[in-house]
């Protein structure tokens, strides 16, 4: 176990729990852009596999798929995302009040510098996959604009299934797990609980996060193996459309609009190219550390 893999995972960890509390970004763009979101996936599914196997009275096989989890990678990730989440969630929404447009810009570049990340993992350009980009783009602009509403008194079957639907949402790149709360009316409410330590409130969300996860993972792992290059293109094509809740200068209805006067116009293209630079940076790297892995592991499988 090298304790320096552990700490990077632990740190893609806290990049994603940070987009997480981003209304409009997902981590799983995050996931993608680190280069760990095909493993991340085919963790998850392994170890969800292992519970019917279980049940079927197959023990074996569901301890060898247990096994087979790329556990240093899956223990410190949800460390770092719980850990982000925890601390972000105090400030970050509150940035997002006070200084909508420069920060809307900062991360519409960081989303925009992503989209060639699931592009180029698509191995053949087809019709099918244009189709799929186009439509997947579209529902996600769409799903943008609706407005958010706000549940003053949720009940735990609500927190369990918005907390289902929200997981999901946070692995999917271009869906926002937090803006997908913020419609169901159950953003206040759940970054509440956080900050005022509501166990009963927490337990719940965090049953119905297991469930959706469980669940999803399995469907998406089904898709990527089955399905690649169209689920990339769709993965694309929602990354794209969710462009438009990152939008710097939105009305309060979500409507468009070009800069005004007044809008911190040049801070915000500013932030926007510093966002765009910083994820072709980390890209890059992240390709450079994938491959010095690559190059430790097959040193070691020699020995």
């Amino acid at each position: 176990m090298r304790p320096d893999l552990i700490l990077r995972h632990y740190i893609y960890g806290l990049l994603m729990g940070s987009a997480d509390v981003v209304p409009g970004v997902s981590g799983g763009t995050m996931a993608l852009i680190v280069g760990i979101y095909t493993r991340l996936i085919e963790s998850i599914g392994r170890a969800v596999a292992a519970v019917p196997l279980a049940a079927r009275g197959r023990p074996r096989e569901a301890v060898g798929s247990v096994r087979s989890v790329e556990w240093t990678l899956v223990l410190p990730l949800g460390a770092g995302i719980a850990t982000a989440i925890a601390v972000a969630s105090a400030f970050i929404p509150q940035l997002l009040d006070d200084h909508p447009v420069p920060m809307r810009a900062l991360f519409f570049g960081l989303i925009a510098g992503s989209l060639t990340l699931p592009w180029r993992r698509i191995r053949e350009h087809s019709v099918r996959t244009f189709a799929i980009l186009g439509v997947a783009a579209v529902a996600a602009f769409i799903f943008s604009g609706l407005p958010d509403t706000v549940v003053d008194s949720p009940s735990k079957l609500q927190v369990f299934g918005s907390a289902a639907l929200a997981i999901c949402a946070m692995i999917l790149p271009g869906i926002s797990g937090s803006f997908l709360l913020l419609i169901l009316g159950m953003y206040e409410p759940t970054l509440d609980a956080v900050h005022e330590r509501d166990v009963a409130y927490l337990a719940v969300f965090l049953a119905g996060a297991v469930i959706g996860i469980s669940v999803f993972a399995m469907l998406l792992r089904w898709l990527l193996e089955h399905a690649h290059d169209l689920t990339m293109a769709a993965l694309v094509g929602l990354m794209i459309g969710s462009l438009r809740a990152l939008w710097p200068f939105l009305e309060d209805d979500r409507s468009l609009r070009m800069p005004a006067d007044g809008d911190p116009v040049m801070l915000a293209i500013a932030l926007g190219l510093g966002g765009l630079i910083f994820v072709l940076a980390l890209t890059r790297l992240g390709d450079a550390v994938e491959a010095s892995d690559a190059a430790v592991d097959e040193v070691a499988a020699r020995r």
